[in-house]
């Protein structure tokens, strides 16, 4: 396990704020430590990327695909964005030079989840 893959189990998994989580280089384009089990294609991590540089208007208003799932758009800025469908929700936020990516559950605090991928 490397080091991101101990912060993202540390830091977030383990307080049980979040179910999964992902890192993704911006620059390499692809994902670089992911919690265990936890599969980000490359396709649904560059539709990630792009959401941010290009796409941040339609995400907003249309809201965004991940992993064959939809999420609406509930809070979207140049850094931040917040989505939820009826099994739960997904949180992605960017550095400048990462994207961290978790999801949550029904029955979780959206808020909590969004304050500790924030934190993080």
């Amino acid at each position: 396990m490397n080091q991101l893959q101990a912060l993202l189990n540390d830091s977030l998994i383990r307080t049980k704020h979040v179910e999964n989580a992902a890192i993704i280089d911006i620059k390499e384009r692809q994902v670089c430590a992911s919690t265990f089990g936890f599969n980000v294609p490359p396709e649904n991590a560059l539709n990630l990327i792009h959401a941010f540089y290009k796409n941040l208007l339609q995400v907003r208003r249309g809201g965004l695909y991940f992993k064959e799932k939809y999420y609406k758009c509930v809070r979207a800025d140049e850094h931040s964005i917040y989505l939820q469908n009826p099994d739960g929700g997904l949180i992605v936020v960017k550095t400048k030079t990462f994207i961290l990516v978790a999801t949550y559950g029904v029955g979780m605090y959206p808020s909590v989840c969004v304050e500790a991928v924030e934190k993080l």
